[in-house]
Formats: structure tokens, C-alpha cells, sequence
């Protein structure tokens, strides 16, 4: 557990910060070998994936805050400007429609950009993970006697303060406070892990999978089983049926992907015949 990394002079150096722009670094690197591939003009992917950078980042901590509303009325700065602390689903929808809007404007089919930034995605997903693991923001999961269990005392969003809203783990400590040095499931650690053997499979199929669209179909797929999986094991509130908000985002994004999927093959067939 690690928030800052190390000082340059008067500047702070945060490890989820530094796996962030890693991570984007990475998705932008992805994405400019595939605008290369699809013959586009490999200079609007850095613009793409500066679009993304932004509309990702305050879609996701505009999300984050909405999610921990009592703890941004408490504290609405030390919140709204913490190392740490961002919802990824938030992130993807308004960079999403950040970039849908830019490849209007600069006429791209958004098919072939979706299918294109899949891959780089999910990968950036999963490091950017690894920042949440190095923060230790509260997207760490229950407690947990498994060997790899975590100790996120030194993290921003602690045990003790993140586990007051459930009753359920409280009620198994003294005087109802989780001890910040409980161990805990690393599920950042397990996303990565997940998120990078999924990188390795939209690579590979990427080349052969048409027509254009389905291999974002895929992505979206991949990434809600990913997240709804994950989701059992993250201390996040549960809103109906045992299911987070995450889990029924999780759920939007399986059935839209699989919808996507079924239509463009419907597509390809028709255009067979």
C-alpha cells in the first residue's frame, strides 16, 4: 500500500496518478497501431485517447461522488480532489460520448474506432486498477483469511471508514469498527490479472472477427462479466436483490454487447446473400 510514491521537489508523485497515465499511455500506443492497421490517420489517435483521458476521468469521479454522497457532503473537497477514488462506468460513458461526438467530427466510422480502442481499453482498465490497489481508495473487496489478503491501513479510504454503511461485516468486530488492518480481498489485484488475459484474447481475435462493431460487442461483454464477477467481492452498497449499482451496469453492458453481437451478425449474414 503506497498512495504517494515518492516527491519531485514540491510535486507529489501518487502511484494510482502514475498507473493512470500508464494506462493511457498504453491504450493510446494500442490505438495508434490500429488506426494504422485500418489505413486511418494514426495522429488522431492521440487526440482520441486525450478525449478519452478527460471525459473518463471526471465521468468517473463525478460518478464516485455520486456513489459516496454522505462522505463528499462531509468533506466535498478532500473528496472531490483525492489521489484516489474514481468509478470506472462513470468514466466510460462520457468518454465514450466524448469520442462518439470527436469521430463525427472528423468522420470515422465509430465502429472501426470502438473495435479499434477495445483491445488498449480493457488493458488500461486493468492497470489503472493496480493505482486503485496502490491507493488503497476502497475498491478493495470484504474481509478476507486467504493467504493473499491485504492490509490497506495506510490506503485514503481505510477499512474502519469503509465498511461503516454495512451492518453485515461491523457486526463482527468489537464495538462495530472494521480494524484497518483487517485483511482483504485485493480485488484490484484480481481485475488486473482478469483484464489482462481478456487483453490477450480481443488481440488475438481482432483480426478476425467481422464486420466492424463486433469486436466492441465483444469488449462490452467481456468487461461487465468481468465487473459483475468481481462486483460479489467489492464493498460496494447493494441496491436490489443482493446487486450493486455496478452489478446492474454490469448486467446493461452484457445484454447490450450480446444484443450488438446478434445484430451485426444478422448484418453480415444479410450481406452474404
Amino acid at each position: 500500500m503506497c498512495p504517494k510514491l515518492f516527491q519531485i521537489g514540491p510535486f507529489p508523485v501518487y502511484g494510482y496518478g502514475l498507473m493512470l497515465a500508464l494506462g493511457f499511455i498504453t491504450a493510446s500506443y494500442l490505438l495508434t497501431n490500429e488506426f494504422k492497421r485500418h489505413k486511418l490517420d494514426p495522429n488522431l489517435a492521440s487526440n482520441i485517447t486525450l478525449i478519452a483521458l478527460i471525459g473518463g476521468v471526471v465521468g468517473s469521479k463525478l460518478l464516485y461522488l455520486f456513489e459516496h454522497w454522505s462522505f463528499f457532503v462531509a468533506d466535498p473537497f478532500g473528496m472531490a480532489f483525492s489521489p484516489g477514488g474514481l468509478t470506472f462506468y462513470g468514466g466510460l460513458i462520457l468518454a465514450a460520448l466524448s469520442i462518439y461526438v470527436y469521430g463525427r467530427m472528423k468522420k470515422i466510422p465509430f465502429a472501426v474506432m470502438a473495435d479499434s480502442t477495445a483491445p488498449g481499453l480493457i488493458l488500461a482498465y486493468g492497470i489503472g486498477r493496480l493505482g486503485c490497489q496502490l491507493a488503497g481508495d476502497g475498491d478493495y473487496g470484504f474481509p478476507t483469511t486467504l493467504p493473499w489478503g491485504t492490509d490497506y491501513s495506510r490506503g485514503t479510504f481505510p477499512p474502519s471508514q469503509a465498511f461503516r454503511d454495512f451492518p453485515e461485516i461491523t457486526s463482527r468486530f468489537p464495538g462495530g469498527v472494521v480494524p484497518d488492518n483487517v485483511l482483504c480481498h485485493p480485488t484490484p489485484v484480481y481485475e488486473f490479472l482478469i483484464c489482462a488475459a481478456l487483453f490477450v484474447i480481443l488481440w488475438k481475435l481482432r483480426t478476425h472477427i467481422a464486420p466492424a462493431g463486433r469486436l466492441f460487442s465483444l469488449y462490452l461483454v467481456f468487461a461487465g462479466t468481468e465487473r459483475f464477477t468481481i462486483e460479489f467481492f467489492r464493498i460496494n452498497p447493494r441496491l436490489i436483490w443482493g446487486l450493486s449499482e455496478a452489478h446492474l451496469i454490469s448486467i446493461v453492458l452484457i445484454a447490450s454487447g450480446t444484443l450488438s453481437w446478434m445484430l451485426l451478425k444478422n448484418k453480415s449474414s444479410t450481406s452474404l446473400k
